[in-house]
């Protein structure tokens, strides 16, 4: 019975920690010793599904670099065990510890952070007879002594020529399949175009599939993900919006002579956030393209475990296919289940490009992002209201999370405690016009009152419904992946 021996690494983009991950290695006759590394046994269902995002990932063989000291199988023929040994590892050297140029290939094969099985003749009692059915099967007699997929490479030499040609990565991840590509990444957001780059420079043929959803209120962006779009970039630019209001009232005390009523254009300041991101997600497509990844604008559902059905905007479909795939779609804001919640309020992924000043606004929600965002409307001059249903930013410090909450409140941001809205009604139709929302207390008490904007911030839910998982084995609940079997 053969088994699939993983180890746990963490690995890093940019200089960050992108995620965990388990790495899996080809299955092997027995459980081995893995040096610098601990192993771990587990079962693989989804054997194509490479990785996931912010949870768990499994990176193709490719990514792993690890040395193994394989356990000898001595009742075999030493023909036999050579065959096996090529059949069963991609990467297979046939080496001796004290050769100064399979420690070269190997150095190589970690610089490469490529995963081999070094198979040492010299620790092995028939280790002359396995070598020379090894030259028999390979018409070398020297060592180390490579095979690439079943395949002879060469020695030293030939590893390090092919290397240097720039094919040896292309010859590891050679798929048996021809598919349209070795790996498709789904989703274009911060690590989603990490790993297509590195995929990339590890000689995989890859495409990255994005599409936004369009929000209730007809939002949708480019290529980047949430931070870029509707997250991070946008609310520090905003937020250092308010900043200069602030700044220009304080300069008066140090001698600048400002107007005393300083007003600002919500639609200049948007106009230019959105140009600003226009740049980025330009870069985004560039940087792809210097990279050689296809970038696929469209919505992508699994057909089987290596063929996505894709449909772009104007809803042309088109088939692709791929040896593997990496899900990072991100997530997107929780609408709550009250009347007129998708009919008249919007999210984060609307405030920053909202073609209108706000007005008078109601953030619903009491985590970051509806801090966040109460912060910067209320410094720039906006009357700013949080309904909170319980305690403010949950997870966090309770001591800070009341200084905070407290430091808000003293700069003019209203705080309504213990209440959940049951409903949002439109009462009146315009740019911004107006809303009633009721709501109800922990006490059971209705209170009502009236806003121009009302802003959900309740939390995030995954995009993994609608892609097709079903179609491919993996076990979902509460939209969420059952990682226990993979």
């Amino acid at each position: 019975m053969s088994s699939v021996t993983a180890v746990s690494r963490r690995l890093t983009f940019h200089g960050g920690t992108l995620f965990n991950s388990l790495l899996y290695t080809l299955p092997v006759r027995q459980v081995v010793v893995v040096r610098r590394s601990s192993v771990l046994v587990c079962r693989r269902e989804v054997r194509n599904i490479v990785g996931v995002c912010g949870g768990v990932l499994r990176a193709p063989q490719s990514t792993v670099s690890a040395t193994m000291a394989p356990i000898i199988t001595n009742n075999l023929p030493p023909s036999q065990l050579v065959q096996e040994y090529i059949e069963q590892n991609k990467v297979m050297i046939f080496s001796k510890s004290y050769c100064p140029f399979c420690h070269r290939v190997k150095d190589l094969f970690n610089q490469l952070n490529v995963h081999y099985t070094a198979l040492e003749l010299d620790h092995m009692d028939n280790g002359l007879e396995v070598q020379e059915a090894l030259a028999e099967r390979s018409g070398q007699s020297t060592v180390p002594n490579v095979f690439i997929n079943g395949e002879h490479l060469g020695g030293a030499d030939k590893t390090f020529e092919t290397h240097e040609k720039g094919e040896l990565l292309p010859l590891i991840n050679k798929s048996d399949h021809d598919y349209d590509y070795d790996l498709i990444v789904i989703g274009g957001g911060s690590g989603g175009l990490a790993a297509s780059k590195r995929a990339a420079d590890l000689g995989a043929k890859v495409a990255v599939c994005d599409f936004v959803t369009p929000t209730p209120k007809g939002t949708t962006w480019g290529l980047g993900g949430t931070c870029v779009n509707v997250g991070c970039i946008p609310k520090k630019l905003m937020h250092q919006a308010a900043i200069l209001g602030h700044d220009m009232k304080d300069s008066r005390e140090f001698g600048w002579e400002t107007p005393e009523a300083i007003t600002h254009d919500w639609n200049k300041m948007v106009e230019g956030i959105q140009s600003h991101i226009g740049s980025l997600n330009w870069g985004y497509r560039v940087a792809l393209r210097d990279k050689k990844v296809t970038y696929l604008n469209a919505y992508s559902t699994f057909i089987d475990s290596h063929t996505l059905k894709t449909v772009d905007r104007r809803g042309k479909e088109k088939i692709v296919t791929a040896d593997k795939f990496l899900l990072a779609m991100g997530g997107r804001p929780r609408y709550p289940d009250i009347t007129g919640a998708k009919e008249h309020c919007i999210t984060s992924d609307d405030i920053f490009s909202l073609p209108y000043a706000p007005g008078k606004t109601l953030l619903v929600g009491a985590s970051y992002i509806a801090l966040e965002c109460a912060g910067f409307l209320a410094g720039l001059g906006y009357d700013t209201t949080v309904m909170v249903r319980s305690i403010l930013l949950r997870g966090f410090d309770q001591q800070m999370a009341e200084n905070v909450g407290a430091y808000m409140e003293k700069n003019g941001i209203k705080f309504i405690r213990g209440a959940v809205p049951s409903s949002v009604e439109q009462i009146e139709e315009g740019t911004p016009g107006m809303l009633k929302v009721t709501a109800t207390t922990s006490e059971g008490e209705e209170i009502t009152d009236e806003y121009n904007t009302v802003v959900i911030a309740v939390g995030r839910d995954p995009c993994t419904s609608g892609i097709g998982l079903e179609n491919i084995g993996v076990e979902m609940a509460n939209a969420c992946m059952v990682m226990e079997n993979y």
